[in-house]
């Protein structure tokens, strides 16, 4: 278990949390993961004690402090928490510190759905302490994926174990962009350092993949089987005959039947009709850049890239746009981007059609096009427009147009 300390832990109970963390040592041998603590995630509604990642789930822990320490604790979801018997009584007025729970772990879940993270099961654990000797829960909360307890390094090892229960296991990769998108500072481990905390190797595990081909056994025929072979050639024989009446020239009916090619959808934006001409998706931003923006890329997590492009006319005269998207882990490293990629000669996304992408009669390269950088929320997007015949000047005041509109583009195509 690889800790990363982001921030204080917002409870005094955090520091238990911490320190039973801390005995599991670096790696797997006992569990693996990484556990970010004090950390506030984007949109979480408070600070968290800790949010563990491990291969085959994520954890949101979130501590309550009781008033004294307990011999017995009831802490159902739903209905007052007692100790010793007694309702439980808070300074800020709360007698069921699970729903402030509930509500970190809601966001935490939403948080890695919005940024297209791994879908791995997020539950809750809800440390409490200074010390509780039996925490009593209701089996169907048990079965929600919640557990009350206080935290030691066995309760909490039984807790992760129980909870974190992913079909596979999460890839590096991929781990590395769910630490990314959940701590709003720093960077993820490095890949070797994750491998050793039990990620997947996600190119080792196709490598392994291997396909099996059975061969095909036709059974010999037996005499039983001759009525269908003649029924076959019967069959056969009316084909024929009826192939051939239908080439006769007598027959004109179908040869002037023909079959159309499904034209592409076009896209209208301000009145101006739009023709989809290729899209792509990927999650390798980096090796689709140049350019200082490669350089930003590649020392940061960006969790997808879709590039499209399209065609145009304006004034009887064709254009091309390129536009890409980047999806990053929040609007802080969306802004940083943008700076980046804003400045003349900065570098870029490399358009498709400069990736063997081009289409028939479009343009061969968008050197020199009219660019626009823009971003909403955690995404920059990147917007080129060059015609596609005679010269091109990017401060061409109709192509500067074209861009402001292309930039409500979809960059995905169905």
């Amino acid at each position: 278990m690889r800790l990363i300390r982001l921030g204080t832990e917002p409870s005094a109970v955090g520091a238990d949390v911490r320190a039973a963390l801390s005995t599991w040592g670096n790696g797997d041998a006992v569990l693996g993961g990484v556990a970010l603590l004090g950390v506030r995630p984007p949109d979480s509604p408070r600070d968290l004690d800790a949010v563990i990642v491990l291969p085959r789930g994520v954890l949101v822990v979130v501590g309550v402090d009781l008033p004294d320490p307990a011999m017995r604790l009831e802490a159902p979801l739903n209905g007052p928490w007692k100790i010793d018997g007694w309702p439980l009584t808070r300074p800020d007025g709360a007698t069921n510190p699970a729903a402030e729970a509930l509500d970190a772990s809601t966001a935490v879940a939403r948080r890695i759905q919005d940024m297209r993270g791994e879908p791995l099961p997020v539950t809750t654990v809800v440390a409490v302490g200074p010390y509780v000797s039996q925490v009593v829960q209701p089996t169907v909360d048990l079965n929600r994926g919640v557990r009350v307890l206080h935290p030691k390094p066995t309760t909490l090892l039984a807790a992760a174990r129980e909870l974190a229960t992913s079909d596979r296991p999460c890839s590096t990769g991929h781990a590395a962009k769910l630490i990314a998108v959940l701590a709003p500072t720093g960077t993820p481990p490095a890949r070797q350092l994750l491998l050793a905390e039990g990620f997947s190797d996600a190119a080792a595990d196709l490598a392994s993949a291997s396909t099996m081909l059975l061969p095909k056994v036709t059974p010999a025929p037996t005499k039983r089987q001759v009525l269908p072979y003649v029924g076959g050639v019967v069959v056969a024989v009316l084909l024929v005959v009826a192939l051939i009446i239908s080439l006769s020239p007598g027959d004109t009916a179908d040869s002037s039947t023909s079959t159309t090619t499904p034209q592409p959808t076009t896209v209208v934006v301000d009145g101006r009709n739009f023709t989809p001409r290729g899209a792509d998706r990927t999650d390798d931003c980096a090796g689709h850049a140049f350019g200082d923006v490669r350089g930003w890329l590649s020392q940061h997590v960006c969790m997808q890239l879709r590039r499209a492009q399209y065609e145009t006319t304006v004034d009887g005269r064709r254009a091309g746009v390129a536009v890409a998207e980047l999806s990053l882990p929040d609007a802080t490293r969306a802004a940083e981007l943008h700076a980046i990629a804003s400045v003349a000669g900065a570098g870029g996304i490399t358009p498709l059609v400069e990736e063997g992408r081009a289409w028939p009669g479009g343009p061969s390269t968008f050197d020199r096009s009219a660019i626009t950088v823009s971003t909403k929320g955690a995404q920059v997007r990147i917007t080129q427009v060059v015609w596609v015949e005679g010269d091109q000047d990017p401060a061409d005041p109709t192509l500067a147009g074209l861009t402001e509109q292309a930039v409500r583009l979809p960059a995905s195509q169905q």
